[in-house]
């Protein structure tokens, strides 16, 4: 077993397991010794008290009782186990007194003639009981008058019940003792397993820090580390689809870029080596253009992107006619839609007033019928309505391909993911970009997708025909 730091978590939480069994233990001892000691002294006093009481009605209810001090002592003293004393004032001063009988005594038998309860109950003239010390011994005693010049003490040592009390407390401190040394035992196992656990998990957090994403972080506990592990390793699984994603955003941005950089090279190279005529000079000069624009888009959802991200990206709200934006989106790419095959309709109202930044709204309309068209083979029909419902107004686009399979449905707004097996090219950023440019204007875009039927619709703030 490794040794535990004084000031790590494991050693700490060991400490803590000791101080609070250790406090439990005292306080156990505080309740149990001083209550245990006081029961049997009250105990031992209420037997005196009615070993006192009785030797008074015996020397009051006999003939001659006085004579008879002694038998009744012994008498007394032999059936509470006691020890019966008689005492005579002999001058009241200073006061003295005299042992006029005495039973029960043994060996502890002393002259009681100085006695501090039978002195303060002829003071007093009334019964007095306490515990006395005497030759490092402690007794329980009780003193009455018995008659004019006569006190009656029975007295009872107190050495058994303090024998007692001692071997409770003997007993309490070793299993005290045996508490504490397992609480240190198992406090220290436990920390150590503790220790065990949270040094795993900052491994895993060192390796995840790393760039290493293949081996999971496993604990099987439910506890509140089963928890943090569980947590650590969605994090792990989320890093390594980033990972993955930048990797492969990279390599179609690189693909992307190489593609126009390559072929605006080809042409410029073309147009200075070769005597072109006048067509095929402009032929080039058009592929030279969209492959411009092609570049320029990339590095825009770029730009896009690192200002959503910084908290930059300025949006205007203001009334949007969303019927409008949806006409605008139709001359935009009906050119398209004719040239890949697609039929590309508007249906819905006319005006449609929505809260929102008109440039951006059409970026996002760009985006979901850019969409559409890509993904959809020939022949597919695409349509641009507008709806307002519940106080927010939408933008969709419908198409009638092939659906969305249902394991990509919830990445198509992941930023750099791009769906396996399409036909379409791009960066995988539109729809990203799209769906945060939604949620900036206090929208969202939601998505319906099934073989046949698909529909992006974006929701935005409905605004009043007024503003």
């Amino acid at each position: 077993m490794s040794r535990l730091p004084l000031r790590s978590v494991g050693a700490r939480l060991s400490l803590a397991l000791l101080v609070v069994v250790a406090g439990a233990l005292a306080v156990v001892y505080l309740i149990v010794v001083p209550s245990l000691e006081q029961r049997v002294i009250d105990a031992r006093e209420d037997q005196v008290r009615r070993a006192a009481r009785d030797f008074v009605e015996r020397l009051r209810d006999a003939p001659e009782g006085f004579v008879f001090s002694q038998q009744l002592a012994e008498r007394v003293a032999s059936t509470t186990n006691t020890r019966a004393v008689m005492l005579q004032v002999v001058d009241d001063s200073p006061l003295t007194l005299a042992t006029f009988a005495d039973a029960g005594g043994g060996d502890d038998a002393e002259d009681l003639a100085d006695d501090p309860i039978a002195r303060r109950a002829v003071s007093s003239f009334s019964r007095q009981e306490g515990v006395v010390e005497r030759g490092g011994k402690r007794y329980a005693e009780t003193a009455e008058l018995a008659g004019p010049g006569y006190v009656s003490l029975v007295s009872s040592s107190l050495s058994d019940a303090d024998e007692t009390v001692a071997l409770v407390e003997r007993r309490l401190l070793t299993a005290g003792a045996i508490a504490l040394l397992a609480a240190l035992l198992v406090g220290y196992g436990g920390a150590h397993v503790f220790a065990r656990r949270i040094r795993r998990l900052e491994q895993a957090a060192d390796r995840i820090a790393g760039g290493r994403f293949d081996e999971p972080v496993l604990d099987t506990a439910h506890d509140e580390l089963g928890q943090l592990a569980r947590a650590f390793d969605r994090m792990r699984e989320r890093l390594a689809q980033l990972e993955r994603a930048r990797r492969e955003f990279i390599a179609n941005a690189s693909h992307e870029l190489r593609t126009p950089l390559f072929s605006l090279g080809g042409h410029l190279e073309l147009l200075t080596e070769e005597e072109l005529d006048e067509p095929t000079r402009r032929e080039f000069l058009v592929r030279m253009r969209e492959q411009l624009e092609r570049l320029t888009k990339l590095a825009e959802e770029l730009l896009d992107l690192s200002r959503l991200d910084a908290g930059q990206l300025h949006l205007e709200s203001a009334p949007v006619d969303l019927g409008r934006v949806a006409e605008l989106l139709l001359e935009e790419f009906e050119s398209v839609a004719r040239s890949s095959e697609h039929s590309l309709e508007l249906f819905g109202k006319t005006e449609i007033p929505a809260l929102g930044d008109e440039q951006r709204v059409l970026q996002i309309g760009r985006a979901l019928v850019e969409n559409a068209l890509r993904h959809t083979p020939p022949g597919t029909r695409v349509r641009i309505q507008t709806a307002r419902n519940d106080g927010r107004a939408a933008l969709a686009v419908e198409d009638d391909g092939p659906g969305i399979p249902a394991d990509h449905v919830s990445h198509v707004f992941e930023r750099f993911y791009r769906s396996d097996g399409t036909l379409a090219s791009g960066s995988g950023l539109g729809l990203a970009i799209a769906s945060e440019l939604a949620e900036v204007m206090d929208g969202e875009i939601d998505l319906e997708s099934r073989p046949g039927r698909t529909v992006f619709r974006v929701w935005l703030p409905a605004a009043s025909l007024s503003d």
